[in-house]
């Protein structure tokens, strides 16, 4: 383990003659990078070893997080920062004649996810090992990332997301521990010789799962964690009734990207598949793990919590039901108390379109064994809410785990379930009294909240340099440890230095960020204007449309009133659309039908600009986010859980623009209509609206101005062909505006506007900015692993 920059140049040049058989002068940039990230890798290992004897010889208890995403992003700066040898590598690099930036930009994002669900995941890796909490990820080790966007002729291509090119240097491959996982086949049922029944899969295809482990680094803390991936390889096992190439090609295709195609009967048993690999092998691994260091399962409650993000890693459930009772011999009442005292679920939607359910017979196929186990848990289930609550007829079709043919996951989480959590104060509150208040009524003790954070090392001290450096001389770096410590800058927001020093440090990011998006798209834009940003998954909820029809309504306004003129505005875009979903798509083909015009009319982009970024990622936004002074957070109020991104925009010292939805509450709270601007419906607003009934043809014929921009998408403003964007404007006037963007679109005209008066004095907008950031603590994922580990999972720290 190296101790300074003379000892690395010494490893350094040694491993790279031993790896690759030359000198560090003939070396090739990719070797340079896998040298550098096996020895970061290898440096870590030290406390990786540490970490895992501690929490055997303490016996603590650990938490698992099942996820089927962790957005982790690039972990080379990230984990030497963390490891506290950035400097020590930069330093010794250089002396080399190597760049250290130039190795940082040869890793790639890992693909293991496609949004805010696995950014999540990701925060609360970093956080929990940066608190020294005994936390672990489980996934999949995805061959390929959810898809590359590029953009040809306006338009989202997908193209293979080869993270894996260069290997992933973090990884360590573990066949020691490798299990084999069973699909298919039929269940006999063999009465044992103490009078109990054996259940046999047999005629069944196994999988080999062989883990990846990752280490996961704190920031300046002994603590090392674990991320396992698990890949899918052949089994020894053999199908008897399968051709052996047709085996391997569904081997294969297990772990080859997140999210397969669902348009077909053959990528929906794929998701299946994908769902239940993951969590048996992750159950069956800690299952053994558990029973190396303990004499039996019966403390699993004491030692273990598994914490399922969402209803993709719900069938750990039924999973782990099988194990105990048909592996280790528990009957069902003993097994079910375990799980009970074990699983807890995080839900992240309130829209019933997202809540999975699976057709039973599915399930009863590919999973025969956990099918029987289902069943029972629904049967018992359903008995129970009969006694309990006999004069509710109802109640028991409203919450039984299997109906009309489907398997309610959500359903059969919080039935099996210890903890259910929300992760927004409105999105709980949502859940409770309307998307699952039978179950709240049912089981009220387990509802809980948790909000959302983000981890403040990466999306602050480390992609913000700038600021962390204003920050340093401001209040010192205690914030970096202990992040609520950054409202000690509330102090300080009224000092007219620190006010200039910060726009300062805003436009050096701006400026940064202007020069990637002119090497990416060749447009540039004037630094000296708002830079507006919406980065965050395409889907028509979360409105990019209605921040398009807006910039459609300054366009008409400039072009046809001379004495109209307006703050120059840079509107930016960044999003991913999913490959099916038609709508989205056109969306992104609308954004630069819009920006073809507004970029190219000489008077138009002397006011106005409208950039769309390609293949939104991680490393992206980290200098999209800092250089924001507009956050466009717009989503229809009710249908966004949380929101990740609006907290990193907050951190960086950008204004929300926003509805009150998800974690936009809880940021209102924080800093006040004096610091934010919430414009539109609220929930309860548009129930009062369903009730009285919505016209979305009145609304549009009573405003002139919101009628040329909708018209705008079938005249042909924007296409030779009038039928482009037909879909866009069907989806308005004939769902009845389902997501209400007309109704709310005056209001957000007038909050764009309420946006440009502040943006004028800039003595409000830097203390605005500041007051952000020192508020912003709160949403530090420290303080919600905090909350997690003190409330559910009862995890306490292995070293101070």
């Amino acid at each position: 383990m190296f101790k300074d920059k003379f000892e690395f140049k010494r490893d350094f040049t040694q491993r790279v003659v031993e790896l690759y058989g030359r000198s560090v002068e003939q070396s090739h940039i990719t070797e340079r990078y896998i040298v550098l990230g096996e020895m970061v890798r290898d440096y870590a290992s030290i406390h990786w070893k540490e970490n895992k004897e501690a929490i055997a010889q303490l016996e603590a208890k650990q938490m698992f997080y099942f996820s089927m995403e962790f957005l982790i992003g690039r972990l080379m700066t990230n984990n030497l920062m963390n490891l506290g040898i950035y400097d020590i590598v930069r330093d010794g690099l250089k002396e080399l004649d190597i760049d250290l930036n130039q190795l940082e930009d040869m890793e790639s994002d890992a693909g293991l996810g496609n949004g805010g669900l696995g950014r999540l995941a990701a925060c609360f890796l970093d956080s929990l090992a940066s608190k020294s909490l005994p936390g672990h990820g489980n996934c999949i080790r995805y061959e390929y990332g959810l898809f590359k966007q590029r953009i040809v002729d306006g338009a989202q291509v997908e193209v293979p997301d080869q993270w894996l090119r260069l290997g992933n240097v973090w990884e360590v491959r573990k066949p020691k521990h490798a299990v084999d996982v069973k699909f298919w086949g039929r269940i006999e049922m063999v009465k044992r010789d103490d009078g109990r029944i054996a259940f046999n899969q047999v005629d069944c295809e196994h999988i080999r799962a062989v883990p990846y482990d990752m280490p996961i680094v704190g920031k300046s803390t002994d603590t090392t964690n674990t991320l396992r991936l698990w890949s899918a390889e052949a089994s020894d096992i053999l199908p008897a009734n399968k051709d052996f190439r047709q085996y391997i090609t569904e081997v294969r295709e297990i772990c080859q990207n997140v999210y397969p195609d669902d348009s077909t009967e053959h990528g929906r048993y794929l998701r299946l598949k994908q769902q239940y690999f993951f969590v048996s092998a992750g159950l069956i691994a800690y299952f053994k793990a558990h029973l190396r260091v303990y004499p039996s399962l019966d403390n699993l409650p004491e030692k273990v919590v598994f914490q399922l993000n969402d209803t993709h890693p719900v069938l750990a459930i039924p999973e782990m039901m099988r194990l105990l009772m048909d592996e280790y011999d528990y009957d069902w009442d003993s097994a079910w108390a375990l799980v009970n005292q074990s699983i807890a679920y995080t839900n992240h939607t309130v829209m019933a379109e997202a809540l999975e359910k699976w057709p039973v017979h599915f399930v009863q196929m590919l999973l025969p064994r956990i099918y029987m186990i289902i069943e029972e848990i629904n049967r018992r289930f359903v008995e129970q809410v009969k006694v309990d609550f006999p004069e509710d007829d109802g109640l028991i079709k409203r919450v039984s785990i299997i109906k009309d043919g489907q398997i309610h996951m959500a359903n059969l989480a919080i039935v099996s379930s210890m903890s259910v959590n929300g992760v927004a104060k409105l999105h709980t509150e949502i859940l409770k009294n309307d998307v699952m208040k039978d179950f709240y009524k049912i089981f009220e003790a387990k509802f809980n909240n948790k909000t959302n954070g983000i981890t403040h090392r990466r999306w602050l001290v480390y992609s913000n340099p700038q600021l962390k450096s204003l920050l340093d001389k401001t209040i010192g770096d205690d914030y970096v440890y202990q992040p609520e410590h950054l409202l000690n800058l509330m102090k300080h927001v009224n000092k007219k230095k620190l006010q200039k020093d910060f726009l300062k440090v805003k436009q050096e990011r701006k400026e940064i960020l202007a020069q990637y998006i002119k090497q990416v798209t060749g447009i540039e834009l004037d630094t000296k204007s708002i830079f507006d940003v919406q980065a965050k998954r395409l889907h028509a909820y979360k409105r990019q449309l209605l921040n398009v029809m807006h910039i459609i309504y300054l366009y008409q306004k400039l072009k046809s009133d001379p004495n109209f003129t307006m703050y120059p505005r840079s509107f930016i875009f960044a999003a991913k659309a999913a490959p099916a979903y038609y709508f989205a798509k056109k969306v992104i083909r609308l954004i630069h039908a819009v920006a073809d015009k507004v970029n190219n009319d000489p008077r138009i982009s002397q006011f106005m600009k409208v950039v769309f970024i390609p293949n939104y990622n991680v490393s992206i936004a980290e200098i999209l986010m800092n250089a924001a002074d507009v956050s466009e957070q717009i989503s229809t109020a009710g249908k966004e859980a949380s929101g990740t991104g609006n907290m990193k925009f907050m951190m960086n010292g950008a204004l929300t623009l926003g509805t009150l939805d998800g974690a936009n509450v809880e940021i209102h709270e924080h800093v006040g209509s004096e610091y934010d601007i919430i414009f539109g419906m609220k929930v309860e607003d548009i129930e009062d609206l369903k009730q009285k009934g919505y016209d979305a043809w009145a609304v549009l014929n009573n405003d002139l101005e919101l009628k040329a921009v909708v018209q705008s998408f079938v005249d042909g403003s924007f296409s030779t062909n009038i039928e482009e964007f037909r879909v866009i404007y069907d989806e308005l006037m004939f769902r009845n505006d389902e997501y209400y963007l007309l109704q709310d679109f005056r209001a957000y005209v007038e909050a764009q506007q309420e946006v440009e008066r502040r943006y004028l004095d800039k003595e409000y907008w830097a203390r605005m900015c500041l007051v952000n950031i020192a508020q912003s603590g709160f949403f530090s994922s420290d303080r919600t692993i905090q909350e997690y580990a003190d409330e559910i999972w009862k995890i306490r720290p292995i070293s101070d």
